[in-house]
């Protein structure tokens, strides 16, 4: 990726001295980097909020009542989890910090999921169905509240930023829908005990 942004940044700078344009670009480059500090402050300041957020529900135990809320639900999909199994909680936490658009909170509470995830698989060389499904279900990223798009959105002066929130519900639901159905239709045609066939 460096690679790719090295060769874009020179060929700018050799088209636009071709150009004449030099000075234009150098302006783009020294106008992109002053906003870029500006998009990462709003960040920041977005990000500590939902993340103090997700910390006082996690004291509070707000999120110990979603994992209870969604537990039914969590049975129905990830039937090899045993129903005490801490990855109930860590999967209800990875799934609210990315309903409310948190990526980056969700990736070290999605990362000690699959930890626990890893602990009730047999197999240790391969995924099982419950680490693809929530590999799956944390890939599609369903949001309620895009809140780093928003921040973003704020950071460069956008003046409507909460007009992203409908277009993103309807994209990441069908997303998510589509992954969870994939992930439970691929799971008819490859198990763990095929896999061990395979590879004893």
């Amino acid at each position: 990726m460096n690679y790719i942004f090295y060769f874009l940044i020179v060929v700018s700078i050799i088209a636009g001295a071709i150009n004449g344009k030099l000075s234009d670009v150098v302006n783009a480059i020294l106008s992109g980097a002053e906003l870029s500090v500006k998009v990462a402050f709003s960040l920041i300041g977005i990000m500590a909020f939902w993340l103090g957020m997700m910390k006082i529900a996690e004291k509070c135990g707000l999120i110990e009542i979603i994992s209870k809320l969604i537990k039914p639900v969590t049975k129905k999909m990830f039937n090899e989890i045993p129903e005490n199994s801490p990855a109930i909680g860590d999967i209800a936490m990875s799934f609210s910090a990315n309903a409310f658009g948190l990526t980056n909170a969700a990736t070290p509470i999605g990362i000690k999921a699959m930890e626990e995830l890893q602990k009730n698989n047999t197999d240790k060389n391969s995924a099982s169905n419950a680490m693809c499904m929530f590999l799956a279900m944390n890939t599609a990223g369903f949001q309620l509240i895009p809140a780093t798009v928003i921040a973003v959105l704020i950071g460069i002066g956008y003046k409507n930023p909460t007009e992203i929130i409908a277009p993103t519900l309807l994209v990441t639901t069908i997303a998510f829908i589509s992954a969870i159905l994939l992930a439970k239709l691929f799971q008819r045609f490859w198990s763990p005990q095929e896999n061990k066939e395979v590879n004893p």
